[in-house]
């Protein structure tokens, strides 16, 4: 493409190349008859013939000034055509002919291409008015020739023709390379997101499971301080809590601000309504008394429906571990054709929850789990209850295929 950009870059070599060919051609044209050569040529003819090849060889600089090279060319056509008439200082041996050289055809390419890139519309407006005059000047209207004006015509449209073809030619390319680059810009943006989602969704999957087995840990821990016989087991026991507290609290300035929306499959091999009954009872032995109430069949609940009653009951377990020491909990599943619903509620605490393991929360979980739950199209509600307790239930659509939800 010939863009100003690159002209200085590719040198004057293929213009001069170009220059000079076109000036041999002109003088051997013109020394045959072929434009204003007189039959009895004398020194204002050899002048002229030397200054065809000088404004021939000005097609040196057609890129860089291509204006210049038509008022160059231009002037020249037009003091030849003033000297054979209405000077009569030069009579050529054949009047039909165009006094014009052909380097006017390549001459006339210029203006509309390289000027216009260079300055805009302002330089287009002046490149149409030299054309115009220009075109005057080579097929001389005044003097009605049907072959000198349409000789003149071609030689002076041809080139612009060709510039208009050859600059939409490269907008078009450019246009598409542009698209092409774009697109290649979109899809490693999508490629980028689609992994900063995955990042975060993993983030909040490993907080989510390592939040509730820690939590254990730190119950575990606190319960083995409590009974332990001996000092030196008391104090590895509250190292533990202590040591599992400070991970939990990492944890959740590590990537508890990561969760999305957005989340996928289980990070815990998967787990299913099954499972449940193994919190309940993880619950139970790390001395949280939790009651398990299960009415209807399993199978009617899909994989996706599972996986998110699930992460509903550990949820409301964690926090029940948390912030109400002393409670008993009651899960309650009921599994219809209709619709998977889920209920936990613990009566009212006994005792001040710790301020170590309740401090560990992002205070984003009720939050977070009722995103995931609106992605499967179910419904969330956490409170407390009129004595005191706090129940969390969901209502849970009776199929999710796994394609068309992220669970």
């Amino acid at each position: 493409m010939n863009d100003p950009r690159c002209v200085r870059a590719r040198g004057v070599g293929p213009d001069l190349a170009i220059a000079v060919l076109l000036a041999l051609v002109d003088t051997g044209a013109t020394l045959v008859g072929g434009s204003w050569w007189p039959n009895d040529p004398g020194a204002l003819a050899w002048a002229l013939l030397v200054g065809q090849a000088l404004a021939c060889l000005s097609l040196i600089a057609r890129r860089r000034a291509p204006l210049t090279v038509i008022a160059i060319l231009g002037g020249y056509t037009l003091l030849v055509t003033l000297l054979i008439s209405p000077l009569h200082a030069l009579t050529p041996a054949s009047g039909g002919n165009v006094w014009a050289p052909f380097s006017t055809a390549v001459a006339a390419y210029g203006p509309l291409f390289y000027t216009r890139h260079r300055e805009g519309r302002a330089s287009r407006r002046v490149a149409l008015v030299a054309l115009a005059a220009f075109t005057i000047v080579v097929a001389r209207p005044w003097e009605p020739s049907i072959t000198v004006i349409t000789i003149g015509l071609l030689r002076t449209a041809l080139g612009p023709l060709l510039a208009l073809y050859f600059d939409a030619r490269r907008r078009l390319v450019l246009a598409l390379t542009e698209r092409a680059e774009r697109a290649e810009r979109e899809r490693h943006l999508l490629a980028e997101q689609a992994r900063a989602e995955e990042r975060k969704r993993l983030a909040g999957e490993m907080h989510d499971v390592v939040t509730h087995r820690v939590s254990l840990m730190v119950l575990q821990a606190g319960a083995l301080r409590m009974t332990a016989a001996d000092e030196a087991t008391r104090q590895a026991a509250e190292e533990l809590r202590a040591a599992g507290c400070q991970a939990l609290d990492e944890l959740r300035d590590l990537v508890g601000i990561l969760r999305a929306p957005a989340e996928g499959a289980a990070g815990d091999e998967a787990p299913t309504a099954a499972d449940v009954a193994r919190l309940v009872a993880e619950s139970n032995a790390v001395g949280v008394p939790t009651e398990l109430v299960e009415e209807g069949d399993r199978e009617l609940a899909s994989p996706v429906v599972g996986r998110t009653a699930y992460r509903v009951v550990r949820e409301a377990l964690t926090n029940v571990r948390k912030h109400a020491p002393g409670t008993r909990v009651e899960v309650r599943v009921e599994y219809a054709e209709s619709g998977v619903r889920v209920s936990v509620r613990n009566t009212p605490p006994t005792g001040r929850p710790g301020g170590a393991l309740a401090a560990t929360g992002s205070g984003l979980g009720i939050a977070h789990l009722r995103q995931r739950i609106e992605l499967v199209h179910g419904t969330l509600r956490a409170g407390p209850t009129p004595d005191g307790g706090f129940r969390v239930e969901a209502a849970l659509p009776g199929y999710v295929p796994t394609a068309e939800a992220v669970a």
